[in-house]
């Protein structure tokens, strides 16, 4: 997922090219009790065997296969699962899209193997919101299965009595039949006036972290993957995160057809992707097409249809893999999407937002195609490391910059980009807020599990980065050019944790042939890296692409400073971004005047690049433009990515709070749940316990 802030969740929005959007919490007192928190370490597990290929037959159900081995423990506090103990080998799921009560009903089956040798009498899933009427094991009905009462933000676990328990490596296969709710998390429904041609309905899903068990009872924590075959029934077309195996079937007599693919390697929950609605496509590479609404298309291939081949050529050739997915597709989706993007494997799922026109913010796809190795194919093993994702998503997105773009001074304009999104981070949270550390405790100071989209930010995508990017530094990019393809080699089709990434770089440069850096990696401070508070050291960037924008900056300290459109008439988009986010750092707000000036003299009122929109609002209002208030809220009934909505409505809140409440009412059923959820919490209206 793009990251929160500057160019996802995951998701993942910030210089994802993700705009970082920042969560913050609502409750005053779990927040005190935050400030206390200490870190749990995690598990430290061997290495896991490679997954066994599918069979061809499968094509016809949702599978999830999942490697096989022995967990000593749980590792994973966002899961009631007791996948140590049994784990999901393989989903059968025939699920129907049903458009009239806004539901996917239908019936699953998880296969799932025993781990231990008859230890253990019950399955427990993951369910949150879901309404479940039948329980099959083995084929009959089972003897006792009971939801349990629910409990934030796990939900509520679904156990399955076996009597007798299993040998270990024995299958039970639990088949269930089941139906999505209107408190459903993981969906939003949009009517067709909602839709630019306003045709056809339109859904999509949006799993990333814990919302796979609002749709069916799982396994739902990143350390169980598997591969999925998918058999949708829909009245409109489908796409999955699967590769599509059979034209679609027409159904009976009725106006749905079966649409069926097929996901060979193995993923989590949270990577569990469909859409549907009147979508078409257009090729943009040899691997890829673009599929969005009929209205959109061609404008999207525009945007994409130049750079595709040349991240994925720039991809394969610094991770040093091969693409593992078969195809690459985007999926543009309608503006409610709440991340600048989300890596669902074969479909990433996009922002509007990135279709400026002017081909300045495509490098969000950069980000979610590097996904495809780092989160994908090797990803954390809970979500309290979820810097192994996008920090070294972050990572390659750069090296695939500096690739396409030719030089390195545009890997780091890019980090400096995201510097400034980690220093928002880390001001908003409090330099010592236990959610500026890499690793993250998500548990409370009683126990309980915490809500991980509460601790996401734009910290595990920069800081993540400034940690795999000092690793390079500190040996050298030749010897950690050959480091990246060992590692996702090493972990592909695996989840891993922070203690199982140090010791595979540890375990590598141990070889003789880097003898010479034997000082260097035991100067390395791993606890510190991983558990301190706050910023990381800084490092020295090449300012050469910032430098002119900086420069422009400081004239606006002036007040009787005349701009110009010819003061950034040949600049990228980014370096426009660069120079209002200076601004925006101003100790004094420009004046209303100075603001409205720069609004019209360099074409921000009338930019068609949200990028740009929000950061010149974010001036204004800093300014108290009152004339951009109300431009502010027509903005936020037309954009649902995060990475603009929260900052938005924050800003606008300190100036007038009865219009950013009133532009929320209006528009919160615009939003998407996870973004409706986090923007009460910026605007204060949730109820604090």
């Amino acid at each position: 997922m793009r990251a929160p802030s500057c160019h996802r969740r995951k998701c993942s929005e910030s210089c994802k090219r993700l705009t970082h959007p920042v969560a913050e919490l609502s409750r005053k007192t779990f927040m005190r009790g935050l400030r206390n928190l200490r870190l749990l370490r995690p598990f430290v597990r061997p290495a896991i065997p490679t997954t066994a290929s599918i069979p061809a037959s499968s094509i016809l159900n949702i599978r999830l296969f999942t490697t096989s081995f022995t967990m000593a423990s749980r590792r994973d506090p966002n899961t009631d699962s007791n996948y140590e103990a049994w784990r999901t080998r393989h989903t059968t799921a025939d699920l129907t899209i049903d458009f009239a009560s806004k539901r996917l009903r239908g019936s699953v089956t998880l296969d799932l193997v025993s781990q231990t040798d008859a230890a253990s009498q019950e399955i427990i899933l993951d369910t949150s919101f879901v309404d479940v009427s039948s329980v099959n094991v083995n084929g009959s009905p089972a003897s006792n299965w009971e939801l349990k009462a629910r409990e934030e933000p796990n939900g509520s676990p679904l156990h399955i009595a076996l009597a007798s328990g299993a040998a270990k490596g024995d299958v039970v296969s639990v088949q269930m039949e089941v139906s999505t709710t209107d408190k459903c998390t993981a969906l939003q429904w949009l009517t067709p006036a909602q839709t630019s041609n306003k045709k056809a309905p339109f859904m999509f899903s949006q799993c990333q972290a814990i919302h796979a068990r609002s749709l069916f009872p799982c396994q739902d924590t990143p350390d169980v993957k598997g591969t999925v075959t998918f058999n949708i029934r829909s009245p409109y077309v489908v796409v999955a995160s699967g590769v599509t195996v059979a034209e679609p079937e027409a159904v009976e007599a009725g106006e749905e057809k079966l649409y069926r693919f097929e996901q060979k390697v193995p993923i989590p929950s949270y990577l569990f992707a469909l859409a549907s609605g009147d979508i078409v496509t257009a090729k943009i590479g040899k691997r890829s097409v673009v599929a969005t609404g009929p209205n959109e298309l061609e404008a999207c291939k525009g945007e994409f249809e130049e750079d595709m081949d040349k991240f994925m050529d720039a991809a394969e050739s610094v991770t040093g893999v091969p693409y593992q997915w078969g195809e690459y597709n985007v999926l543009v989706l309608p503006p409610s999407f709440p991340y600048g993007g989300m890596e669902n494997p074969v479909y990433t799922f996009a922002t509007p937002t990135i279709v400026s026109g002017d081909r300045q913010n495509i490098d969000v796809v950069a980000h979610e195609l590097a996904h495809s190795w780092s989160g994908n194919l090797v990803g954390c093993g809970s979500w309290e490391s979820f810097f192994l994702n996008e920090g070294w998503t972050m990572y390659i997105e750069r090296r695939i910059i500096e690739k396409v773009h030719g030089g390195d001074a545009h890997f780091h304009f890019s980090a400096i980009i995201g510097w400034k999104a980690l220093e928002e981070s880390i001001k908003m949270y409090g330099a010592d807020h236990p959610f500026t550390r890499l690793c993250i405790n998500h548990r409370d100071e009683n126990g309980k599990p915490i809500d991980p989209d509460d601790a996401f930010s734009s910290v595990p995508y920069e800081k993540g980065f400034h940690l795999v990017w000092y690793l390079e530094r500190l040996v050298g990019r030749e010897a950690f050019d050959k480091f990246i393809p060992h590692y996702f080699s090493t972990w592909a089709n695996k989840s891993l944790s922070a203690d199982e990434f140090k010791s595979t770089f540890l375990d590598f440069f141990s070889a003789s042939e880097y003898v010479n850096l034997k000082d260097k990696i035991a100067s390395i401070d791993w606890e510190g890296r991983f558990y301190n508070t706050g910023l990381p050291p800084k490092p020295e960037f090449d300012t050469s692409l910032v430098d002119v924008c900086y420069k422009l900056a400081e004239k606006w300290k002036g007040k009787d400073f005349k701009p110009s459109a010819s003061d950034v008439e040949s600049w990228t988009g980014n370096q426009k971004l660069v120079l209002l986010q200076a601004v925006q750092d101003f100790e004094e707000p420009l004046t209303a005047a100075q603001s409205e000036a720069m609004g019209k003299t360099y074409g921000f009122l009338t930019s068609k690049n949200v990028e740009l929109q929000s950061a010149y609002y974010l001036v204004a209002l800093k300014a108290k433009d009152t004339a951009t208030y109300q431009r502010v809220a027509e903005l936020l009934g037309h954009v649902g990515r995060m990475k603009f909505v929260r900052p938005l409505y924050r800003a606008l809140n300190k100036v007038d709070p009865e219009l950013a409440r009133a532009t929320f009412e209006k528009n919160r059923d615009f939003y998407h749940p996870i973004c409706r959820q986090m923007a009460e919490k910026d605007l204060g209206l949730t109820t604090a316990a």
